[in-house]
């Protein structure tokens, strides 16, 4: 074969395999946990998205896409319907036989990690990174994460020589009725801790505790996130019903602060390091 030709041949393999590769990355995605479909769409792959679940409202252009309701009680027909290639989750997603039967049906279900760690983080997204086609910006992107969450904890560092890292509770709620409260191991305790806070809460993983028992903790700051509600209106449901968190040091002086509850949802996602800033500015008003 004269060196044109096997250049032209070689030119048309690279291009052949080129596009096998791309047609063996799924082209429709369902994607259930808020963390991980902030990922997708940060990798680039918010396009392939055809459908996602109710925790999965970050970027704003998500909540157009078809809902499969919630992470952990989806239903076969529901995903199935959209005709996916993939279905990614984390192990909160389910119920189990729901899974079995999408995976029945010939769709690839990919199960990521909620744990509140980098080591988790670099892990999802170089998997993400993967199915996408886009491993190099993975990297970039955890990279770049993984600075930004040094350099907070640079700055923290020197807050706390000034001032008392503060005593703070995170209270996840319904509608302000029967709280929970992040312990020990869970994307809340993570986050309280990463934004220079001691938890007060020493259980594991989230927990309903008592009016009295939270009255008894009395933290410095209320952290709270409700499901349904938002606002004023989430706060003013969650002291009507546990009205003895009124009288806690958080409430007399003011430093009640609302957390987006999809941020603890589908493990650490890209939108923590601006969230863990302003929560450090308000531990620490007074120590800059």
């Amino acid at each position: 074969m004269r060196p044109s030709a096997r250049l032209i041949a070689l030119c048309a393999g690279l291009v052949f395999n080129t596009l096998a590769q791309a047609e063996a990355l799924p082209q429709r995605w369902v994607s259930a946990g808020g963390a991980l479909s902030e990922w997708v769409a940060a990798l680039g792959g918010e396009q392939k998205l055809v459908g996602v679940d109710t925790t999965s409202q970050h970027p704003e252009s998500l909540k157009a896409l078809p809902s499969i309701g919630y992470q952990r009680q989806l239903s076969a027909e529901g995903v199935l319907s959209l005709r996916p290639d993939v279905l990614v989750g984390t192990e909160e997603m389910g119920p189990p036989p729901v899974l079995a039967q999408i995976r029945g049906a010939g769709v690839k279900v990919e199960l990521l990690s909620s744990k509140a760690d980098l080591a988790a983080v670099e892990t999802n997204l170089q998997q993400l990174g993967r199915l996408l086609g886009n491993e190099n910006q993975a990297r970039q992107l955890f990279a770049d994460y993984r600075q930004q969450l040094a350099a907070l904890q640079g700055k923290i560092k020197q807050l706390q020589t000034r001032q008392a890292a503060p005593g703070v509770i995170l209270l996840v709620g319904h509608a302000g009725a029967k709280p929970m409260i992040a312990g020990k191991g869970t994307a809340g305790d993570w986050l309280l801790k990463q934004a220079g806070a001691r938890n007060l809460a020493d259980n594991e993983g989230y927990k309903n505790f008592s009016v009295e028992a939270l009255a008894a903790l009395d933290p410095d700051v209320l952290v709270f996130a409700d499901r349904s509600l938002s606002g004023e209106q989430a706060l003013q449901a969650l002291l009507k019903e546990n009205p003895a968190l009124s009288a806690s040091r958080a409430a007399r002086s003011n430093r009640l602060i609302e957390l987006d509850p999809t941020l603890l949802v589908g493990g650490l996602g890209p939108r923590l390091p601006t969230t863990l800033q302003n929560l450090s500015t308000a531990f620490y008003p007074t120590a800059r």
